[in-house]
């Protein structure tokens, strides 16, 4: 809740006289805004439940194994849903088609998930009915999804979530090549917030930022396999944070990217698959990813976690303990130097 704090005024009075004289003096009551709280926002990257992962859906509530605790452990939860939840449509003409059965909407929930970024080059691979049944069984099982909406204007528009009496909006923007015109939400037609058109996107955030306390950007950007952010992800970061983003946290490029501050807001350019079908710890690098756990006071991120985790045989992702965490928080801490970002705000 927002709190305020009432703090009565000094003051010296000749107690018995001044009641003698005038009855009785009231201290008045001078008030100060409370701090904010402290608030934990938790994130993860690429989730989907094709090939050997679709076995995990047997049981929806252990699908991602022990590290739902770490994605739990929090107060909001997002990732990136890269696949439609459906059984209907007509596979579009692309390389790689993803979609998941009902039941991923309940293993993402009992895992603690509150919100899915759906801006991305597989949510349409099922053209329009493999949309809607995505918005309309995700809502129906709690599940609050960003970055797509009836029209343009919706995809547009942000999910609130209210956090101990923090409003937090979250948009979310792809910026992917694939079937970009053909999947981009228009006045008359249902798709995703594609921002190639930045000045629509920063004019979203600007909005988010006039009626908000702490604005979240998620977008979907860049090359995949590459480590290091491209000149367009990062003035596009530059312009979402001049904007008035305070938590930008991208995917796409299926692999770790760096994390750190940019000016006053921290942007975490890609946390690589998650919950995925990629397996072993070589190059491409693939099946190495992690949750990142931020603490924001106010619009300032004052902690962060890197939580490392590597793929499984099964896909679900395990924690890495010890020596093995030492090292990948090392190597992901290594990635803020060519993302051009500060390990302090």
């Amino acid at each position: 809740m927002n709190v305020r704090t009432r703090r009565p005024l000094a003051a010296l009075v000749a107690g018995v006289a001044l009641l003698a004289v005038a009855g009785c003096a009231t201290a008045s009551d001078a008030s100060e805004p409370a701090e904010p709280p402290e608030i934990t926002l938790t994130f993860a990257g690429d989730v989907h439940f094709e090939d050997r992962v679709a076995e995990l859906l047997t049981d929806p509530a252990t699908a991602f194994g022990p590290v739902a605790e770490e994605l739990s452990d929090g107060d909001l939860t997002i990732v990136n849903l890269e696949t439609p939840i459906t059984s209907r449509g007509v596979p579009e003409d692309k390389n790689y088609l993803f979609r998941a059965p009902d039941t991923a909407v309940p293993a993402l929930t009992e895992a603690g998930i509150d919100v899915v970024s759906l801006a991305n080059n597989h949510t349409l691979d099922y053209g329009q009915p493999g949309l809607a049944d995505t918005a309309r069984k995700a809502a129906a099982g709690g599940l609050d999804t960003v970055g797509v909406g009836p029209d343009i204007d919706a995809a547009f528009t942000p999910v609130h979530r209210t956090v101990q009496g923090v409003d937090v909006a979250i948009l979310a923007f792809s910026q992917v090549d694939d079937l970009a015109e053909e999947w981009a939400a228009t006045p008359d037609r249902a798709g995703m917030a594609m921002a190639f058109d930045t000045e629509r996107a920063y004019a979203a955030v600007r909005a988010a930022r006039a009626e908000s306390d702490l604005v979240v950007v998620l977008p979907h950007w860049g090359a995949e396999y590459d480590q290091c952010p491209t000149g367009r992800q990062a003035a596009f970061a530059q312009g979402l944070v001049d904007a008035g983003a305070d938590v930008i946290v991208g995917a796409h490029a299926h692999v770790l990217q760096g994390a750190g501050h940019l000016g006053d807001a921290y942007v975490a350019y890609g946390l690589g698959n998650f919950l995925w079908y990629s397996e072993g710890l070589d190059e491409p690098y693939s099946a190495r990813a992690g949750v990142l756990r931020l603490t924001v006071q106010g619009r300032e991120v004052t902690g962060s976690e890197f939580v490392p985790t590597v793929m499984t045989p099964t896909g679900q992702p395990e924690v890495l303990r010890g020596w093995r965490a030492d090292l990948a928080r090392h190597n992901f801490d290594e990635l803020r130097a060519c993302a051009d970002l500060s390990g302090e705000s």
